[in-house]
């Protein structure tokens, strides 16, 4: 569903992501994890659209991308950020953050599916007109979460979508995201620098260092401790929440 071969980014004399080459099955969930500024948000940012200057191959279901997409890309491929709260208009009501993307790719039934996006995500019908300053930090990402489904894609990229929470919410949140996965068959691709958050949804993770990929492995090999590259045993000893 996801290819990419050789991706490179560079900002100015900085090569942030360097010949970078991965592949996501349809359906599956893979995890980048990494240090902070590893390369793996400008990875995510480039495959979205949201960062046009790179090198390399990407494509989506066979269809290759070019730095400019066209409008029915963001109908297939949404993107749910690490802050809640800056990435929903805090002039906005919850109404009008899950109508907006209907409205842009021209869906219908708006209120039927506002509903039903809130209730997919545990949110009461209530919250629907209230604003983001009104609602707890789990209840802002769930908002943040049913706005990218609202135009039933295919392709989820999640940002560290658990990082700016609670510890107490990154778990449920977590186990929300699993039960979507699952329900819509979602193609995922989530970046933490968390392998315990991680491990929790995705299959396969991949490990970055310096804007290079350094090592793929299944999420169970790095639970047991099966590593090749020294950077990958490095993360791991650091997360000691991944021991069984």
């Amino acid at each position: 569903m996801i290819a990419i071969e050789n991706l490179s980014v560079q900002f100015g004399r900085t090569e942030a992501v360097k010949d970078f080459s991965f592949h996501v099955p349809r359906g599956a969930a893979f995890g980048l994890v990494g240090e902070s500024g590893s390369g793996k948000s400008t990875v995510l940012r480039a495959l979205s659209g949201l960062n046009p200057h790179w090198s390399g191959r990407m494509s989506i279901d066979g269809e290759f991308l070019t730095p400019y997409r066209r409008k029915n890309f963001y109908r297939r491929v949404q993107m749910v950020f690490q802050d809640p709260y800056g990435s929903l208009h805090p002039r906005q009501t919850v109404d009008r953050a899950l109508s907006e993307p209907l409205l842009v790719h021209s869906i219908g039934d708006v209120d039927t599916r506002i509903a039903r996006g809130l209730a997919e995500v545990a949110l009461p019908a209530e919250l629907r007109f209230r604003y983001p300053h009104q609602l707890s930090g789990g209840q802002r990402q769930r908002v943040a979460i049913a706005r990218a489904l609202m135009t039933e894609p295919e392709v989820l990229l999640l940002d560290e979508p658990t990082s700016a929470l609670d510890v107490s919410v990154q778990a449920e949140v977590l186990n929300l995201l699993a039960d979507l996965r699952e329900a819509r068959n979602l193609t995922t691709i989530m970046v933490s620098h968390n392998l315990a958050v991680v491990v929790h949804l995705c299959s396969r993770i991949g490990v970055m260092q310096d804007g290079a990929l350094v090592e793929t492995l299944s999420a169970d090999d790095l639970r047991k401790g099966i590593t090749r590259h020294p950077h990958t045993t490095a993360l791991r000893t650091l997360s000691v929440e991944l021991e069984e």
